[in-house]
């Protein structure tokens, strides 16, 4: 007689482009040095619809699989040598759906307990599954490449996007005097969140650097656009100062960065969760966003739409359409 095989919903993509099949399958269970997390919500990035649509080569998941890259849930089991966590600690993490690694549009996930974190107090499951990608990368960028302080100009363009709308608080909670780039609705945004407006449409990148800096250039200038802004940041970067950027593939001309002695970094969040390496910082950098969440000092701005299994799809729709007023969560029920 064979054992019965324990099963769990999921939504799983079976080619590029094609519509999730919610379906049953396998419960999987934890590995040494992993944790079985209960899913209750799963963040949704623009990096999720690039996979789907196989337009991601940096960050390839062979098909068919479970997409997900963000996650909040309960731990419902832990293997043997994990002591940093116990069944029924509320969890979340940056933890699958790139490189072969199951994702969080399930209802259960074995999850390298390095990549957890105890999901912040004061928040609920959907407003923790929406940090993890983007606290992260603005982490890494700001503290871990930048190096950032108090008293120091900072420039983040993007200011109302997923990655900079976190690092205009992060870098305020850690002292710093904050710009940032945006256009339209988005300048009162990035107002209420205690950083200067810059309307990229209407102002030159020297007017701006005269205007805010005197001349001088922003002492950390964090590029979350890509392109263009990358060039633009080169501009406006201060002698021995820092640019930092999350999308900075591409060709540009290093020259005005070099002219003013200053340094160049690249982050890319996603090395940890596809080579294995360095995957106990991200558990480390989500239990600082923790502090500063549970502070007070760092919130997240959350679509109010719900979506579940059944229409991942409309939520991917909404992301490509740019119809989206803030982070995206996929609620997952038992």
């Amino acid at each position: 007689m064979n054992a019965t095989i324990e099963t769990m919903q999921a939504a799983v993509l079976e080619g590029p482009n094609r519509p999730f099949k919610v379906t049953s399958v396998p419960r999987p269970k934890p590995a040494p040095g992993e944790v079985l997390v209960r899913i209750k919500a799963s963040g949704v990035n623009p990096l999720d619809t690039k996979i789907r649509a196989g337009e991601a080569a940096h960050a390839r998941h062979p098909l068919p699989a479970i997409l997900g890259i963000d996650l909040a849930g309960i731990v419902e089991a832990v293997s043997p040598d994990v002591t940093s966590f116990a069944e029924g600690d509320e969890v979340y993490g940056m933890t699958g759906g790139v490189g072969g690694v199951q994702g969080s549009l399930a209802q259960f996930a074995a999850v390298d307990a390095a990549l957890l974190a105890r999901k912040p107090r004061n928040v609920s499951m959907r407003e923790a599954a929406a940090f993890p990608l983007i606290a992260i990368t603005a982490w890494e960028g700001l503290v871990d490449r930048a190096q950032i302080g108090s008293g120091q100009r900072v420039l983040v363009h993007g200011g109302a996007g997923g990655v900079g709308h976190v690092a205009i608080q992060i870098a305020r909670a850690l002292g710093a005097t904050v710009f940032a780039t945006g256009t339209g609705d988005s300048l009162p945004f990035i107002r209420q969140l205690g950083a200067e407006p810059v309307d990229y449409q209407t102002t030159s990148v020297e007017d701006y650097v005269a205007l805010h800096t005197g001349g001088h250039g922003f002492d950390v200038v964090y590029d979350t656009v890509g392109g263009a802004t990358l060039d633009a940041s080169f501009q406006a970067v201060a002698r021995f100062g820092r640019v930092v950027s999350a999308l900075g593939w591409g060709t540009h001309s290093l020259a005005p960065l070099s002219f003013r002695a200053a340094s160049y970094s690249g982050v890319f969040t996603l090395l940890p969760l596809l080579t294995g390496e360095g995957r106990p910082h991200h558990g480390d950098i989500l239990r600082e966003i923790a502090k500063l969440v549970e502070a007070g000092a760092l919130r997240v701005r959350l679509d109010p739409r719900h979506f579940a299994l059944e229409n991942v799809l409309d939520a991917h729709a909404a992301i490509k359409d740019r119809a989206s007023k803030g982070k995206l969560v996929v609620d997952i029920h038992d």
